[in-house]
């Protein structure tokens, strides 16, 4: 018998008797308009800028400052023993700040745990954002008043918590959308598979966020992901993805405001790639120096969203020496601020471990918090007893 070209061989005849695939085979979405553009989407240096608010590009400018100098100050405070441990965004400021400043105040905020800087630019209490990195009171503020979910160490599970909570508001015709950030090495997670299926299905008003930083603590992205970019995932889904210069403040929130516009109304989510760069280590308990280079690290920082957004603002006028000194006065105020507040030692309640778990608390709860104030009482009895 001649041996046949291919690796399955199928009997004489077999070909006519092949079925003909269902229609529904076909292809349901028009995967064309979905394709992010082989470039990232760049506003600074284009005429985008001369279109802008200038109101806006300067708050812009001046959040970017006050972000970096957060981040320095929370650095140093686990060097100082304030802070359990810090993820700095050294270098990814213009993702966070642009995140926080679409949002309207009906919309939610679902943060990674290196996303404080967000937090903070949506106007929560920096002492508070930190709480949880501190290793004190549960997530250190209120997710329902300020509509910002806890910073979540967990890689993607808030995926579907953001999808979960933009698919019940949808049923209640309540008008918000979820932005939800993730990190590159969240889109490997199972968690960023089903969310972004889940919002497609169900045509979700939720935004994806992606900050590709280039690395997943130790590990580069093209050790995770050989798709063309992580944009590119979200035609897989039968959504749009739109890949963007992450370190271009301008560019970042052209973008999320366009897909955020698109998601309130009705069209469905969208992914956004933002490529950046992670300047300092993973947290500080990490060493970048075992997998990347100085050199790397310099390449970026010549690429540095502050310095970006304040070179081309001074070249077209819109700011000037005075507006520099102010944003810097401002950071530093607010750095001074935080210091004095996390110098101070937290008071703890031991009793708190047993509160916000549950509505209503469950009887092995009630049990075990019955005997920890048990246990307290009898320790401070006898600590009272030896001072006499």
């Amino acid at each position: 018998m001649k041996k046949s070209s291919t690796s399955v061989q199928e009997l004489p005849g077999a070909a006519a008797q092949r079925p003909t695939p269902p229609p529904a085979w076909q292809p349901r979405t028009d995967p064309a308009p979905l394709l992010p553009d082989a470039e990232p989407y760049r506003a600074l240096g284009t005429d985008a800028v001369a279109g802008a608010d200038p109101g806006l590009l300067l708050r812009l400018y001046a959040e970017l400052v006050r972000g970096r100098r957060f981040n320095t100050q929370a650095t140093a405070l686990t060097k100082q023993g304030r802070l359990a441990v810090y993820p700095s965004s050294t270098g990814q400021e213009a993702c966070e700040v642009a995140a926080a400043l679409v949002l309207r105040e009906q919309d939610w905020l679902f943060p990674s745990y290196r996303d404080t800087l967000a937090a903070v630019a949506r106007g929560l209490d920096p002492v508070e954002v930190l709480t949880l990195l501190r290793g004190d009171w549960h997530t250190g503020y209120d997710p329902r008043e300020h509509r910002v979910a806890p910073l979540s160490t967990p890689l993607a599970t808030q995926l579907p918590h953001a999808v979960g909570l933009a698919h019940a508001a949808r049923l209640k015709g309540d008008d918000l959308v979820a932005l939800a950030l993730v990190g590159d090495g969240g889109t490997s997670e199972g968690d960023f598979h089903e969310a972004l299926n889940f919002a497609a299905v169900w045509r979700a008003p939720v935004v994806f966020l992606v900050q590709n930083n280039g690395f997943a603590i130790s590990v580069p992205l093209a050790k995770q992901s050989a798709a063309p970019s992580l944009a590119h995932k979200a035609v897989g889904y039968g959504m749009p993805g739109r890949l963007v210069d992450g370190n271009d403040a301008l560019a970042v929130h052209t973008v999320l405001t366009e897909a955020m516009a698109r998601a309130r109304r009705g069209e469905g989510p969208t992914l956004v790639e933002a490529v950046t760069y992670r300047v300092e280590a993973h947290t500080n308990a990490d060493d970048a120096t075992r997998y990347r280079h100085d050199d790397e690290v310099e390449t970026w920082r010549a690429h540095d969203p502050v310095r970006l957004l304040e070179r081309e603002l001074t070249e077209r006028g819109i700011l000037g020496e005075e507006g520099v000194r102010q944003a810097a006065e401002d950071a530093e105020a607010m750095a001074a601020r935080l210091r004095e507040r996390m110098n101070a030692d937290a008071v703890l309640d031991p009793m708190d471990l047993f509160a916000h778990v549950y509505a209503d608390q469950t009887s092995q709860l009630r049990e075990q918090a019955d005997q920890l104030r048990a246990e307290l009482a009898a320790s401070a009895g006898e600590g009272s007893g030896e001072a006499r």
